[in-house]
């Protein structure tokens, strides 16, 4: 007897092979059955800034863009110096801190200095 796959969705493990996807039989979630091979791993991604340099932890960046803040009525002005970047995973690749608090910004908003 095959060991059941937990469904990522509900982790329940109700779930059944249909083609080349697993299906979970309670929330009706479809996933591949081939794991899908990683190919940006956080310690290896490269993050570039948006004319193309790569950016690494410490460096400074400037905002090339007014940057609504969701949520909240601020506006990250164009222009802005951002010191002191963190790079992490994910969608918006850099965190910082400024003086409006601490944001996650997608690198293609910014420039190296």
């Amino acid at each position: 007897m095959t060991q059941a796959i937990a469904c990522p969705q509900c982790t329940l493990e109700n779930t059944y092979p249909d083609g080349a996807n697993y299906v979970c039989a309670d929330c009706g979630h479809e996933w591949p059955m081939a794991a899908a091979p990683d190919t940006e791993d956080d310690a290896d991604a490269v993050v570039k800034d948006s004319n193309g340099n790569v950016l690494a932890d410490g460096d400074s960046v400037v905002l090339i863009k007014d940057l609504k803040v969701k949520g909240s009525s601020t506006t990250l002005k164009m222009g802005t110096k951002v010191k002191s970047i963190r790079l992490v995973g994910g969608d918006h690749e850099v965190d910082c801190k400024m003086d409006a608090g601490s944001f996650m910004l997608k690198a293609c908003f910014l420039k190296k200095v």
